[in-house]
């Protein structure tokens, strides 16, 4: 059984291709969400055992639901996603507990690496 996973981008265009590199590589992807209010919502919903989050949305963006699925499960296991140019906040994000990031355009080696690496 494929651990769970819950794909967080706002363009549709990137979730498909971290979907695709994931699903190629064994894992189950339970849902996908186009912004933070959307990623805790699903977050509680699907129980995933990991989540990969982009930085940037509309809305609520992926640091601020980071911090808020954090406070609600400290155990939650989530990776930033972010365009190059972006390390205030990667920073940002790391110190309110994401575990790894990796940068778009996504190579599938690192993808998976930081994943595997997060889920032990």
């Amino acid at each position: 059984m494929g651990k769970r996973i819950l794909i967080v981008d706002d363009a549709a265009f990137m979730r498909m291709m971290i979907k695709d590199i994931l699903v190629k590589n064994g894992f189950e992807v339970v849902g996908e969400a186009s912004d933070g209010q959307q990623a805790i919502e699903k977050y509680h919903e699907l129980k995933p055992d990991l989540v990969t989050m982009d930085i940037t949305m509309p809305e609520v963006d992926g640091v601020t639901a980071l911090k808020q699925i954090k406070a609600e499960d400290p155990a939650a296991k989530i990776i930033m996603c972010s365009a190059m140019g972006q390390q205030a906040m990667v920073i940002d994000a790391i110190q309110a507990g994401a575990k790894d990031f990796i940068v778009k355009p996504f190579q599938a080696d690192r993808v998976i690496e930081a994943i595997q690496k997060t889920l032990g």
